[in-house]
């Protein structure tokens, strides 16, 4: 059939017409969909949160506006929610978030790796630095974390966007921030708790004790816990016995890479206890061991599980949760136990964390189960009591 020239123009005008229309142009800028209020689930008073409306922030030329997608509660969290230690209330919490930047300032081009950043990229943020030369991007040999602000745990201001647990978070201009666009949401979520214990391990590390063939205890099998399980597996190690009361905690680290397990309940007493561990070793006992939970009693146990000349990090203790008694000849000097603590992290451990969770889901370790309730934000006192009756491993707000 003969197109005549009248149709044949007209087609060519409609094709030019579309090729020349951006994507931009056909999509609403974000600033236009950006309400004017915002929510935040504000800790009030002692377990007790009020989610609370209000207006949006300006952005700054260095700030970023991102929408929250989701947040996990951390042990922090749950320490706040119960007594404060911090005397932060009234507090926006919430510092395991991820969301997806809706407007930037003009001066934000990169991330705080150098990987380009854009509107609708996935992001995590680390820290806020303060003036402190000691505190340096990348730097493992001067300090981590604990020398600067974090989002989640900053007072109140004007802004008060100020934690995750909200619909949207302002990252103010000298913060760090990681584009992570590459991980979906539940993998995001858990980049805070992992980066704990990549840092734990590279401390770890430093001691020349744990290699590829060590027999390696982990006592605690809350999501620190199994995280530090999950990265032990992911660097070669296989032998590890993990030390728990719960039996479904303890299935689910050997799902995490666990060779052996061991539950405290079954077991009369520290000698009772400590035999368990060396029987799960063929009559050895630990190399090295992670004590990854807050109780006093179980760092004094946890000397009991580790052979002469073995490694200990403790990472457990987060606040204090008080002293813990031990034998300082018997249980250091006489073994020559080789010791370092673990707090937090550095910059590089959050880079090298990204790494981690696509390996661990490489070799099929179940990182997404770890997050197994997920509650909306007006849910958020009914989340935190469940985070505390321990019904489940991680609790997330995940935003609608």
């Amino acid at each position: 059939m003969d197109i005549n020239s009248v149709n044949v123009e007209a087609v060519v005008k409609q094709v030019l017409e579309s090729m020349m229309q951006s994507p931009a142009a056909s999509k609403p800028s974000s600033s236009q969909e950006i309400p004017s209020t915002a929510r935040v689930a504000m800790l009030t008073d002692l377990e007790k949160y009020e989610v609370k409306t209000f207006p949006m922030p300006e952005v700054g030329d260095g700030d970023i506006l991102v929408k929250v997608e989701g947040c996990g509660i951390c042990g922090t969290d749950a320490h706040e929610f119960k007594k404060d230690p911090f005397s932060l209330i009234p507090v926006a919490l919430g510092h395991e978030g991820t969301g997806e930047i809706v407007k930037m300032g003009k001066n934000v081009k990169t991330d705080s790796a150098g990987k380009p950043l854009t509107v609708g990229d996935k992001v995590v943020s680390c820290m806020i630095f303060k003036d402190n030369p000691d505190i340096t991007m990348f730097d493992l040999n001067k300090q981590n974390v604990g020398g600067a602000d974090v989002y989640g745990l900053l007072p109140d201001d004007d802004i008060h966007l100020n934690g995750w647990f909200s619909d949207y978070i302002l990252i103010r201009e000298g913060s760090t921030i990681f584009n992570v666009s590459d991980l979906d949401l539940k993998s995001r979520i858990l980049v805070e708790p992992c980066a704990v214990l990549i840092h734990a391990v590279e401390r770890a590390k430093t001691t020349g004790i744990l290699r590829f063939n060590s027999r390696v205890v982990v006592q605690g099998c809350g999501p620190i816990g199994l995280i530090c399980i999950a990265v032990l597996r992911t660097m070669g190690i296989e032998n590890i016995t993990a030390v728990d009361g719960e039996q479904k905690r303890l299935d689910f680290a050997k799902r995490m890479g666990a060779t052996k397990t061991v539950n405290f309940k079954d077991h009369s007493g520290i000698e009772a206890l400590a035999g368990a561990v060396e029987a799960s070793f063929d009559g050895h006992l630990a190399d090295f061991a992670f004590q990854c939970t807050g109780a006093p009693a179980a760092h004094s146990n946890i000397y009991k599980f580790i052979r002469n000349g073995g490694g200990l990090c403790e990472l457990g203790f987060f606040i204090n949760n008080g002293d813990a008694t031990i034998n300082p000849h018997l249980d250091i000097c006489a073994k020559e136990l080789t010791m370092v603590g673990s707090w937090v992290y550095t910059l590089r451990d959050y880079a090298t964390t990204f790494d981690f969770l696509k390996r661990a889901k490489g070799i099929g370790l179940p990182m997404d189960e770890l997050i197994t309730h997920e509650f909306r934000l007006d849910q958020i006192n009914e989340a935190h009591v469940t985070n505390l009756k321990m019904e489940g491993l991680k609790i997330a707000i995940v935003n609608e």
